[in-house]
């Protein structure tokens, strides 16, 4: 269960909200991993008010790049530093709104799994490319470019997490039956690439739209394992409810 924050929440503002999910996950039964991802000037404050609560801290990018010339941009190391155990990379926004192309997703990845962060890699297609039919070509594309030079051995660290361009902050979600085809798309494609065995162990999140009253419905899916939440993630109250609706 990771929750994506993008442009939301102080410092303060972090340590009061990781303090409260961590009280509402108290007692609650959940088989889950939990992470959230807030800005990066939150990070350090999150990891800190997340000790002892079980809850894991990621960052929304990174870049490919260990230092140099690059304003702007955080390396994989500097977020270890800190204590960030996850990273996006490639989320839609970053792709359509910053211009991010499928190989500069590919080298982000390559540079992640070189050190220790758990790499959430995000494919999606676009409203006009899924009505056009192009939904396994779109999702292929950014697949293979992502993942050419990752080894089978990477496989139990690999997080991808599919989300349906069309579906995201618009209130449209996909049902869980459309969502689990994609799923069982994605994981086809990543068995080509590394093998069928490596490919089951990567876990792969819907994210599009998720809410406490459909949570459970998605996770019901036999190729979904888990979500990739955007603004339920933003209330305390509603992502510890996907949570426990997620079981």
């Amino acid at each position: 269960m990771a929750g994506n924050w993008k442009l939301h929440k102080t410092p303060a503002e972090t340590r009061a909200f990781v303090r409260e999910l961590g009280n509402r996950l108290v007692g609650m039964e959940y088989g889950s991993e939990v992470v959230v991802c807030p800005p990066s000037v939150s990070l350090e404050t999150a990891v800190d008010a997340a000790r002892g609560t079980g809850v894991a801290v990621g960052a929304q990018n990174v870049f490919w790049e260990t230092s140099g010339a690059f304003t702007g941009e955080t390396s994989s190391e500097m977020l270890e530093s800190v204590g960030a155990s996850h990273v996006i990379i490639g989320h839609s926004e970053r792709r359509h709104v910053f211009g991010e192309t499928n190989e500069e997703v590919g080298r982000k990845l390559r540079k992640v799994l070189a050190g220790r962060l758990v790499p959430i890699v995000c494919v999606g297609e676009l409203l006009e490319e899924r009505e056009s039919g192009r939904t396994e070509e779109v999702v292929g594309e950014q697949i293979r470019t992502a993942f050419m030079e990752t080894a089978p051995d990477h496989a139990p660290r690999l997080i991808v997490a599919y989300e349906p361009v069309w579906a995201i902050g618009t209130g449209r979600t996909a049902t869980p039956e459309m969502a689990n085809d994609v799923h069982a798309l994605i994981r086809r494609l990543l068995g080509d690439m590394l093998g069928r065995s490596p490919a089951d162990e990567i876990r792969i999140l819907y994210g599009g739209s998720v809410k406490p009253d459909n949570a459970s419905g998605l996770m019901a899916q036999s190729e979904i394992d888990g979500v990739l939440v955007g603004g339920a993630s933003l209330s305390a109250e509603s992502f510890a409810a996907i949570v426990g609706a997620a079981g």
